[in-house]
Parts: structure tokens; sequence; C-alpha cells
């Protein structure tokens, strides 16, 4: 467990821009070059524009040129998990990695992305 990770996804939460949830969420990840590179929910007033913490930080990353993943962090308030949505784009951009779940103090929990999401549509169903 990376401690630097868990608390980038921490210190995330205050860049957040929830004005609307008031559901201040940071993610971080750490790449395969050692970098931490963190992000944060940003909501929109059209909500389905919004994007969740841990999608900006994967795609801060990959326009980065900060490739590929080892592992990723979440904190929330309350240690919420990612969403359906971003548990897509997780396996889809990293595979098998552990996901570090946080609350505003520290890890909550210890999980892995097939953890998250089971039976994943990936691309070996797109042949």
């Amino acid at each position: 467990m990376n401690h630097s990770l868990i608390k980038k996804a921490i210190a995330m939460r205050k860049q957040a821009h929830a004005p609307y949830s008031k559901y201040f969420v940071g993610a971080a990840v750490e790449t395969e070059s050692g970098q931490i590179i963190g992000g944060c929910n940003i909501e929109s007033s059209s909500y389905s524009l919004t994007c969740c913490a841990e999608r900006v930080a994967l795609f801060s990353s990959l326009a980065q040129d900060e490739f590929p993943i080892k592992a990723l962090a979440v904190s929330t308030e309350n240690g919420g998990s990612p969403c359906g949505a971003c548990r897509q784009v997780i396996w889809d951009l990293c595979g098998e990695i552990p996901i570090y779940i946080c609350d505003k103090n520290g890890l909550t929990k210890e999980t892995t992305s097939s953890a998250l999401l089971p039976g994943a549509f990936d691309q070996n169903f797109l042949k």
C-alpha cells in the first residue's frame, strides 16, 4: 500500500467542484514510473456532464503520458466506492489493479478492480 497515494486522494477532495451534491471526492493514481496524479469530482448543473474524481485522475494520467497505472485510491467523506461508470473505465484502462477506498481520515478498505466489477465487459467481447 502506498501511503503517498492515499494522502494525495484525501488531499484532492479540497479541489473538488461539487456545488450541487456537496459530496467532495478525491482520487489519485500511481503510475508504473512512480508518479502520483490526482483528480477530483467536477460537477455541472447539467448533471450528466459531471465527471467523477476517478476518471479525472485516470484521464489526467493518460493526458500526461503517464501510463500504465499501478494502483488507484479514492477518498470521500464516508468511504464511498467508485460508481459503475468508473468501475468500467478503471477496468478498461487498467485491468487488474489494487484500489484503496478511503474516508476523510485514511484507508477503510482495500479491494481490486475485478472485485469491484466481476464479469467485466471488455475488449474480448468486441472481437
